[in-house]
């Protein structure tokens, strides 16, 4: 068998390890409810996931009438993440495949990373109620380094990388622009799962590779 040409990989989180879809749906609404809005139509909860809490209420917003003042935006945000945390498994899975695929690249001594623009706080709540959090070496969320250092910028897999040693090549596994702008940024190829969130269609986000099911990862990483 021909063996990982890499040493680490990182991982998107929702839309990518994760169908957290409905989970972030009903937070999205529960949030927009407080501010006084409408709900958006569920069709459009893939789209505005991708870059945060704050990016995907400011989305949603966009949808629901405009922005928001300051202090009614910091409420309506604030809502929907206390929402979400005290619900943030109740129907949020990995996707089919991705424990068996993510045994096997720790069975050929990859590190795995999570490298999320979600707030590490929340991605570690999330993985530690789906007992995944063990499997990382690394869990890098969109606030973990600062304001302004977020995907798409390399930052957060620079960081990933050097909390998973630092040594060998790295790949970055995700489903929209800013994975992909992350990984072109910090000079590494990725990987795109056509089954997350994708913000363009699956061929057009510049991806190194498609994947259509997790079955498929590995194969393709040996291709890389």
């Amino acid at each position: 068998m021909h063996p990982l040409p890499f040493s680490a990989v990182g991982f998107d989180l929702d839309g990518t390890l994760v169908d957290s879809l409905p989970d972030l749906g009903i937070a999205l609404q529960h949030g927009l409810a407080v501010a006084g809005r409408p709900p958006v139509a569920e069709s459009e909860f893939a789209n505005l996931i991708g870059g945060g809490a704050r990016v995907m209420l400011e989305r949603a917003l966009v949808l629901s009438g405009g922005p928001l003042l300051a202090d009614e935006f910091e409420a309506a945000h604030a809502a929907l993440v206390d929402h979400y945390a005290a619900h943030i498994a109740d129907n949020t899975v990995p996707y089919d495949g991705c424990l068996p695929a993510l045994d096997i690249l720790a069975e050929a001594g990859v590190s795995l990373a999570v490298v999320t623009n979600k707030a590490e706080r929340l991605a570690r709540l999330l993985l530690d109620r789906l007992g995944m959090t063990t499997r990382f070496a690394a869990i890098v969320g969109g606030d973990t380094l600062g304001a302004g250092r977020a995907k798409p910028r390399p930052d957060m897999i620079h960081h990933a990388h050097g909390l998973c040693g630092g040594a060998g090549r790295f790949a970055m596994v995700g489903d929209t622009t800013f994975d992909t702008g992350a990984a072109r940024n910090a000079g590494v190829p990725s990987v795109v799962v056509s089954f997350g969130y994708n913000d363009r269609p699956a061929a057009e986000l510049g991806a190194d590779a498609v994947i259509d099911h997790y079955d498929q990862l590995i194969p393709a990483l040996r291709q890389l």
